[in-house]
């Protein structure tokens, strides 16, 4: 009356799914210097916590007598872990499988998937390697007819996007479907050298007349530099790094809180390199990023999207082990000024913070939207528009430091002005509605012309026109709320987030 014989099948067909593709395939997999999906499964998530879900889900194979001769296992492997303690579901394409081909995964192994993330509110990681779209053009054969095209669970790919944290890492070539998962995503990485991404592969853009590889059609390159994908790495392990790291900063859905953690950076630390860090002549610039690590808690700062819109720093840090996001402006590029990539970039990140219940500090030094005719063309001004919409949307607590320059509707977006403004400027701010360089000379033309000397005449408004932008003569109005010593900038942060999450709970 046992079922050890059931029992015994069970672990056949279990040890057949940890063949994956077979010996050959696996080893063609390691060759092109990649890990199977099982090994990055091992490496992402907690030592011992993985437990897979539907294992032996696949295609068995049977003899005349319907006795299991052999199975192949779908070709997505899935289950419940623990990333730092915390459950999450952890999904690998497998590669050895028909190439990582939706068709070979089974469609309700992949819509179950997507459903634990947003169900159970817990992260979702997708490691992503092949198509993942409806087969190839073999599938017609094996069928025996087409479909009209739909993706099976978009609805809930989108489900867990709104609800909770969701990181791709693009492990190999990604096409179709498999880009498409990629990108709907909070936070997407990709291997240099390894990874791929594109719409349709290099055979079918020879089709259009486009003679490319693998790497110039959808290398990292292209897709780390124009908002595809945030993040380039140099391995898989660096990739389960930083995956394991960004979920550390965010909650595991919308409905919780993130986590503080132990702070041992003090509180009241000045760092006396900010009172000179900023230079008196505007046209030179200085390093952001190390505003950055004076003020925040030391090694905390992660920055996301680093190689796009690159005159807007985002990252997440914490403030006595609280976690903030965190928005700065960075002078070493474009002089700080948004254009359009770099407003997409702040409309996402501020929609991010939103959505995930983060404070933000927002570091500001923005000369305005960038002009000219790139610009125009690009249509910076609508996505500027876009990215100042999310700044005034956010309901979270938010707190600016004007660092520097502050000019123009870019300017104004630092914060929602209509709300109570958690603000600092240090005495190196200088704001208005454009800068005094760029329209002295035409508003005092013919003044100028008319002076004996235009020249000393010319420097003689520009610096009546210095004492009366002092930033001191706007506190006066109470039109800034505080000009702080920038020693103080970390100690008033610390309160700012400290307040912050006691609102937030």
């Amino acid at each position: 009356m046992s079922w050890k014989k059931e029992i015994e099948e069970l672990r056949q067909r279990e040890a057949y799914a940890e063949e994956m593709g077979g010996e050959e395939k696996v080893s063609r997999q390691h060759n092109r210097g990649k890990l199977d999906p099982r090994e990055r499964l091992k490496r992402l998530v907690d030592p011992g916590s993985f437990r897979e879900i539907g294992k032996i889900a696949g295609r068995g194979e049977y003899d005349e007598n319907d006795e299991l001769v052999h199975a192949t296992p779908s070709n997505l492997i899935f289950g419940r872990a623990n990333i730092d303690n915390r459950p999450v579901v952890a999904s690998a394409d497998d590669f050895t499988v028909r190439g990582g081909a939706a068709d070979a995964a089974l469609h309700r192994k992949f819509v179950q998937c997507e459903k634990m993330a947003h169900e159970m509110g817990i992260p979702m990681i997708r490691m992503i390697d092949g198509t993942g779209g409806g087969g190839s053009v073999k599938t017609l054969e094996m069928t025996g007819f087409t479909y009209v095209p739909a993706v099976p669970s978009w609805e809930d790919i989108m489900k867990n996007q709104e609800t909770v944290p969701v990181v791709a890492l693009a492990l190999g070539p990604t096409a179709g479907m498999g880009a498409a998962r990629t990108v709907a995503s909070h936070y997407s990485v990709m291997v240099k050298g390894l990874s791929q991404l594109f719409a349709a592969g290099p055979v079918v853009a020879q089709a259009i007349g486009e003679d490319v590889d693998k790497e110039g059609l959808g290398g990292t390159d292209i897709h780390t530099r124009n908002g595809v994908v945030d993040e380039e790495v140099a391995s898989e392990d660096e990739a389960f790094a930083v995956a394991r790291r960004f979920l550390s900063y965010l909650p595991s859905n919308v409905d919780s809180r993130a986590d503080r953690w132990t702070n041992h950076d003090p509180v009241e630390r000045r760092d006396e390199k900010l009172l000179s860090i900023v230079p008196r002549d505007d046209k030179q610039v200085y390093s952001m990023r190390t505003i950055m690590e004076s003020v925040f808690d030391k090694g905390s700062i992660f920055e996301m999207g680093k190689r796009w819109g690159r005159a807007a720093i985002t990252a997440f840090a914490r403030l006595d082990g609280w976690p903030v996001a965190v928005l700065a402006n960075d002078p070493s590029f474009l002089g700080g000024s948004w254009e359009a990539l770099t407003s997409q970039k702040v409309k996402r990140f501020a929609e991010l913070a939103e959505q995930f219940h983060l404070p933000v500090v927002h570091l500001v030094d923005n000369p305005g939207f960038m002009v000219g005719v790139e610009a125009e063309r690009t249509g910076t001004i609508r996505y500027g528009v876009e990215a100042m919409n999310a700044v005034y949307k956010a309901s979270v607590p938010w707190a600016s430091v004007i660092v520097r320059r502050a000019y123009g509707i870019a300017g104004s977006a630092m914060s929602n002005a209509e709300r109570f403004q958690y603000r600092f400027a240090w005495p190196s701010g200088d704001w208005g509605s454009l800068p005094i360089a760029g329209g002295l000379e035409a508003a005092y033309k013919s003044d100028i012309e008319a002076a004996d000397d235009p020249a000393a005449r010319l420097d003689e408004i520009k610096a009546k026109l210095e004492a009366v932008t002092s930033p001191f003569r706007t506190a006066e109005h109470f039109s800034v709320e505080d000009i702080i010593d920038p020693r103080d900038t970390r100690p008033l942060l610390c309160e700012f987030a400290d307040l912050a999450w006691r609102k937030l709970g």
